[in-house]
């Protein structure tokens, strides 16, 4: 009856019974572990109310791998990202993040390094005018951390390199990246700025310019892995195509 104790972060919370919750929490070395939250909304008990979501807090549950759920025995909280309850596009920004970790990990799989993207990037949606970077920084981690980095210096179906002087380039989900604009429908005809800012990003470097449409590819690019939109990727990307 192992004990774990680790920072998490909420992604996803039910009520099991009037006093109680089931919740779904993205732990920094153990990756996402389900578990019931006895009394979590007793008041005067231990857990103010309940676990929220998308708060970080340092949580200690008891494990058992012959059960589906972990018993959460404390939850004090670190961070509750306050502009995530006060403005609308943060909060839309960090379901949609929540959203992809939910449907991109499997339980139990720990991804320290994308957890501390996680954090970062819903503690960095304080800032209005940077919520497009922070999503596609923190974007690309995903994809790398996952194992779907996609391939942008040459072309991921041939392996050869990159028409060089057209203004356009393409992007195919299923040969994982780049490849040249033939007009095929298995492919997304994307800019070749947009190609460029996804190199920068992949070298560690900021965003020079708005990032919407390499957030919307890479967006497509998802819904295209999971063979389906999630909820929250249609609040944040709207029509995507």
């Amino acid at each position: 009856m192992p004990t774990v104790t680790d920072n998490a972060i909420c992604i996803r919370r039910w009520d099991y019974s009037e006093t109680s919750q089931t919740v779904s929490l993205f732990f920094r070395n153990h990756g996402i572990v389900r578990g019931i939250v006895k009394g979590a909304k007793r008041a005067g008990g231990g857990f103010d109310g309940g676990i929220d979501l998308l708060t970080h807090g340092q949580v200690v549950a008891i494990v058992k791998p012959s059960r589906d759920l972990a018993t959460v025995t404390a939850w004090h909280v670190l961070e509750i990202f306050r502009p995530l309850r006060e403005n609308i596009s943060a909060n839309r920004a960090g379901l949609y993040m929540a959203d992809l970790v939910h449907h991109m990990l499997t339980d139990h799989d720990p991804h320290p390094r994308l957890f501390d993207a996680f954090r970062d990037a819903l503690a960095n949606l304080d800032r209005v005018d940077r919520h497009g970077q922070t999503l596609l920084a923190w974007t690309w981690v995903l994809l790398c951390e996952t194992g779907y980095r996609p391939q942008l210096d040459r072309d991921a179906e041939t392996g050869g390199p990159l028409p060089s002087q057209t203004p356009t380039l393409a992007f195919s989900a299923s040969a994982g990246g780049v490849v040249a604009d033939t007009g095929g429908t298995d492919r997304w005809r994307v800019r070749r700025e947009t190609v460029d800012l996804l190199r920068q990003i992949a070298a560690g470097q900021a965003p020079d310019t708005a990032p919407d449409r390499a957030n919307r590819l890479l967006a497509f690019y998802i819904r295209e892995l999971l063979g389906r939109e999630p909820n929250a990727m249609r609040w944040v990307f709207p029509g995507l195509g």
